[in-house]
């Protein structure tokens, strides 16, 4: 492996110092590694992206994109040793108000770039849990989705073009610059979501949405999370479209400073003025008792804070141990169905179980969590029983969080041995030499 070339080429961006590079071994899955990486790279140009691509093929090492490690399911840890690329420093914004387009680098975090298209009154809807820290790129290939989702979609929504180098060193210019685009087979969303294993984004043109005019919200709690979720469907067939509807369970609602009871956030974008007239419908269709109003969308994006703690009220809950954080996606009018069967299945296996998720499209985060001296088996059975639950509702395993490590057996059993071995295909046709991301999304 030659080293010589990474100190020469990239100089004190290429960080070989073990310490360093194990801040950058693995992501938020709490997956632990026995191996470590070789070092850490820094590009900075698309020029650079080909040339650690054809120096990988050269030395058949691995490449590990990153962005901010956020990731959920493993796809950005490093699982072999091989070098990690850090896109953090390519991050460049250049917004087209008129267009309504923002042409950014991979390593943009989503925060930075809605602070960039604040003045333009813009925004990028895609809005993760992890908005502060996730970056562009990792969105994208992790096909992230998050609070807006109910009404926006996720990112294979909002991406009009993509630059990206492949694991033959070959640079792709995908999609186009306008919203309607239809010159060949969409590569764009294959290369959304397929977690850095096809190639490495270099660039990104993003459609943007008018920041709304005004929003209106409240903070409901209820007694069971059934009829929470039931009233989510609810207000969707009244012809309501929520902009958000995040749930949390009793004990997950203590963890983040509220009351200690299943709470519902649920938000609608709306015409100035137009604010109280849309909280008192959702007070006439909501059968929990409303605790929090907001109107206006900065209030509203306020009242969203707890929801966002989640994650860290869930590793509290976990007190130091394996927190196994998962992402299912049903039909909306199965999530009671869902609520219901996810805490028989916990019960059964006597693991706990914390609620909460996007329940305005679907999308439960169920969180679990056992020590390290006890094992995973009983968790690992009620994952089993969790997927046969979701794929008898007609849903998914994987809504947002990506298949990584993971989920690759899960997604086994979803996809069936003639989708996974076109999958395969296309793998060995973009990534010949197998150095990007080996190891993920893909079952051995």
């Amino acid at each position: 492996m030659d080293l010589g070339w990474l100190r020469r080429r990239f100089g004190d961006r290429f960080v070989e110092d073990g310490a360093v590079a194990a801040l950058y071994v693995r992501d938020a899955s709490f997956m632990e590694f026995s191996r470590s990486a070789i070092g850490v790279v820094f590009p900075e140009e698309e020029e650079e992206v080909v040339e650690l691509v054809r120096w990988a093929v050269e030395n058949r090492t691995p490449l590990f994109p990153q962005g901010c490690a956020t990731s959920l399911s493993g796809n950005a840890a490093a699982t072999a040793p091989g070098l990690v690329v850090s896109f953090e420093r390519m991050a460049k914004v250049e917004v087209d108000p008129v267009d309504g387009v923002a042409v950014v680098g991979p390593g943009v975090k989503l925060e930075e770039l809605n602070l960039a298209l604040a003045r333009y009154g813009l925004f990028f809807p895609v809005d993760p849990g992890s908005v502060k820290s996730a970056t562009v790129g990792g969105a994208i290939a992790n096909g992230a989705g998050g609070m807006r989702g109910a009404k926006y979609g996720t990112m294979k929504d909002w991406v009009l073009g993509l630059r990206v180098v492949t694991g033959r060193g070959d640079v792709l210019r995908l999609g186009c610059r306008t919203y309607k685009c239809r010159n060949g087979y969409d590569l764009v969303r294959l290369f959304v979501g397929s977690e850095g294993t096809l190639g490495l984004i270099t660039e990104a043109t993003l459609k943007l949405a008018p920041v709304p005019e005004s929003a209106a919200a409240v903070l409901a709690y209820y007694r069971d999370v059934e009829t929470l979720v039931e009233d989510v469907v609810r207000v969707r067939a009244s012809r309501v479209w929520p902009l958000f509807a995040e749930f949390l369970d009793a004990p997950t609602s203590a963890l983040v400073g509220l009351e200690e009871k299943n709470a519902l956030f649920i938000g609608v974008d709306v015409n100035a003025g137009a604010e109280e007239k849309v909280i008192n419908k959702l007070r006439g269709l909501l059968r929990g008792e409303v605790a929090l109003e907001a109107a206006g969308w900065e209030a509203s994006m306020r009242l969203l804070e707890p929801r966002r703690r989640l994650f860290y009220g869930q590793i509290k809950a976990a007190g130091g141990g394996v927190l196994v954080i998962e992402d299912v996606a049903v039909p909306i009018s199965k999530l009671p169905d869902a609520v219901r069967g996810l805490k028989a299945a916990a019960a059964r296996h006597g693991v706990p179980l914390l609620l909460g998720g996007h329940v305005g499209d679907g999308n439960i985060h169920p969180a679990t969590w056992y020590r390290r001296e006890e094992g995973p088996a009983r968790v690992e059975n009620f994952i089993r029983d969790m997927a046969e639950l979701v794929a008898k509702l007609g849903g998914t395993i994987s809504a947002e969080h990506g298949i990584g490590v993971l989920k690759r057996e899960l997604a086994k059993a979803e996809l069936g041995e003639a989708a996974l071995s076109y999958m395969r295909e296309l793998k060995r046709l973009f990534d010949p030499y197998n150095v990007l991301n080996p190891g993920k999304v893909l079952p051995g």
